[in-house]
């Protein structure tokens, strides 16, 4: 006979005993995530030892809310995707000089990577340190222009101390989600389409870009990362952007022959071959139309790289929005600036709200797989009644509780320390002056004021930098100035100045002494708490008002009979309008709002007539195109 016995365990037991059943769960709640291998090798990406074709698509965890990050991934994976892609933006996480965010808001990338990788998707991670994108700044802190001898993007010991800092705290928060420490990210982007820059900058010798280029890639694998690199660049620019121990990858590029005899050329004369950025759309500015790209084009040229087993991203798969002040800017030769949309939605086969587009549907039929899952259910969305606007303030109440900067000529943002919004320049003149006001160094839009009278619109779109203006005897000039956002591209992107940057001249003569300048950075929600209702036509207001809710969901703010702003919704700022178009309506993330009272603040800065409720839609409005509401007048 077996006679068994209580096991009595010691302290040293116990601990062990612990320890595995920790290590035991910890497997369990893995979810099944074993760890992979990933690499470049004979000509072939190589997952597991077996190569794979990557069927990727861009999208960025910072122009979605967070609660949504799990249902475009899903959406992602059920279009038949095996990665995504997505930019880190450097500014939306140094929010001031050494001061990081990783967690707060939409800003924490190491849940977004985490959740890709639960629901069966590879990661492609995209830092810069600079990412155009149609994003502010192409991804840079605004204030590294107040750093004594900087020169972005640049062979520049202040640039480089920068950018390390940059790179060791972005490593800190995604070192175990790259596929070498068991997560999924399998690969890495060294600089980014800097053969655009090198064809720009001819200014600066060719030997002096790659310095660069080498530095910013060395800092990469210096700080830790050890996966598999890459670069991305058109075609015809490998002799700029190429880095030697990267892989080249194409932008844009539909030959297949083109791009492999390009690849060949730069990459030891194999592959494998792939499009970094595969266009399923296109970028969308103010007052210019929205490009469109067919359904029919787009899955051609999907077809025609899975037959020719090119790997590809699709830039982008899903859009999203630029919330609160991301949007950046372009430029050509017709406009000084071309600020960039609020939505993203980028004609995307996802669309801005998530849902599933006939683009979307066509390219899931020639990616799925037996594997697939399938499409998640669409988010609800809802229609407000018309919210009432119950207080209407003129900004003068605002500009009332500041304490201004005084100076003899106007200061720039950046000399004001501040990043984004806006600043109201106020002068009082002792003796009467007329003539023509020239403000050549205006970035970007400016509504001019005397006694309070709107005297014009002027605006860096449409190169109007001047107006006819009578200033009388004790009178005062006002100009509130805009920031529109900065240059994401383009070899301008040095000049990034925002404000007032050169002196502002009347009939001739250079204006200085005593200048006022009244900082509204709009970082935050106006109180309007002990505000009362004094806005009038023909001067910037901000409104406020309340409605409530007995369900949420998604919707779309009606901004048709509104001129030029920002839009608060419960202390979250949604993003620009303008009347100009093409976008009419603002996206309003249902998971944004709550059952009960949901608060919503205006600021228009155009204000033509004083409104008293706005509404929404179910559906937006992101191609009407109302060029004379924008003229300058």
């Amino acid at each position: 006979m077996v006679h068994w016995y209580p096991l009595k365990l010691n302290s040293y037991m116990k601990k062990n005993l612990f320890t595995l059943f920790l290590f035991l769960l910890l497997a369990v709640n893995a979810k099944g995530q074993t760890k992979h291998t990933f690499t470049i090798a004979d000509g072939n990406f190589v997952l597991d030892g077996k190569p794979i074709q990557i069927h990727s698509g861009e999208m960025h965890y910072a122009r979605i809310p967070k609660p949504y990050w799990r249902h475009r991934l899903q959406m992602m994976k059920a279009m038949g995707l095996n990665a995504v892609a997505t930019y880190v933006f450097w500014n939306y996480h140094e929010t001031a000089p050494g001061v990081w965010d990783f967690k707060t808001e939409n800003k924490d990338i190491a849940e977004y990577i985490k959740i890709a990788q639960e629901e069966g998707l590879y990661v492609i991670l995209r830092p810069g340190p600079y990412v155009c994108a149609e994003w502010e700044f192409g991804g840079y802190p605004w204030f590294l222009r107040n750093i004594p001898g900087m020169v972005i993007r640049g062979n520049n010991p202040q640039y480089l101390a920068a950018t390390k800092s940059y790179f060791t705290a972005l490593y800190g928060q995604v070192k175990n989600l790259l596929v070498s420490n068991g997560g999924p990210i399998i690969m890495v982007q060294g600089e980014n389409e800097f053969g655009s820059y090198v064809a720009q900058r001819k200014d600066i010798p060719l030997e002096e870009h790659k310095k660069y280029s080498a530095a910013v890639f060395q800092q990469l694998k210096d700080v830790g990362f050890n996966v598999p690199f890459f670069t991305s660049d058109g075609s015809w620019l490998f002799e700029g952007g190429a880095l030697p121990g990267a892989l080249p990858t194409a932008n844009g590029e539909d030959d297949v022959a083109k791009l492999k005899e390009v690849v060949n050329k730069y990459n030891d004369g194999k592959g494998p071959y792939m499009v970094a950025e595969f266009y399923p759309g296109w970028l969308d500015h103010w007052a210019e139309e929205f490009p469109k790209v067919s359904n029919e084009s787009v899955v051609k040229q999907t077809q025609k790289y899975l037959d020719a087993g090119v790997s590809f991203n699709y830039y982008m798969v899903h859009g999203g929005t630029n919330f609160g002040f991301t949007s950046g800017a372009n430029y050509d030769g017709n406009h000084d600036i071309q600020p960039d949309l609020t939505t993203y939605d980028y004609d995307a086969p996802i669309s801005e709200a998530g849902w599933g587009t006939e683009k979307y549907n066509a390219l899931r039929e020639i990616l799925k797989n037996p594997k697939t899952p399938a499409v998640p259910a669409k988010i609800s969305v809802i229609s407000i009644p018309n919210i009432k606007l119950t207080k209407a303030v003129s900004l003068e109440y605002l500009k009332s509780k500041i304490k201004p900067v005084n100076a003899d000529s106007p200061l720039t943002f950046e000399d004001l320390n501040q990043g984004h919004g806006y600043v109201w320049y106020s002068k009082k003149f002792k003796q009467p002056i007329s003539g023509k006001l020239e403000l050549k160094g205006l970035r970007d839009y400016a509504i001019v004021y005397v006694n309070g009278v709107k005297v014009a619109e002027l605006n860096r779109y449409y190169k109007k930098y001047d107006c006819t203006i009578d200033v009388p005897f004790n009178a005062t000039l006002d100009i509130i100035v805009e920031n529109m956002g900065r240059i994401n591209y383009g070899a301008d992107i040095i000049n990034s100045t925002k404000g007032i940057i050169s002196p502002v001249i009347i009939n001739g003569q250079t204006i200085t002494g005593d200048w006022n300048m009244y900082q509204l950075p709009m970082d935050v929600v106006p109180n309007l708490t002990d505000a009362k209702n004094n806005a009038k036509v023909g001067a910037p207001a901000v409104y406020q008002g309340t409605f409530n809710l007995s369900a949420v969901g998604d919707t779309f703010l009606d901004m048709r009979d509104w001129g030029k702003g920002i839009v608060f919704v419960n202390g979250i700022n949604i993003g620009r309008y303008w009347s100009v178009g093409p976008q009419q309506t603002l996206y309003l993330p249902g998971c944004w709002l709550k059952k009960g009272t949901n608060e919503i603040v205006i600021f228009e800065q155009k204000n033509d007539k004083v409104q008293t409720s706005v509404g929404t839609l179910e559906t937006p409005i992101l191609e009407s195109l109302q060029p004379e509401k924008g003229e300058p007048k």
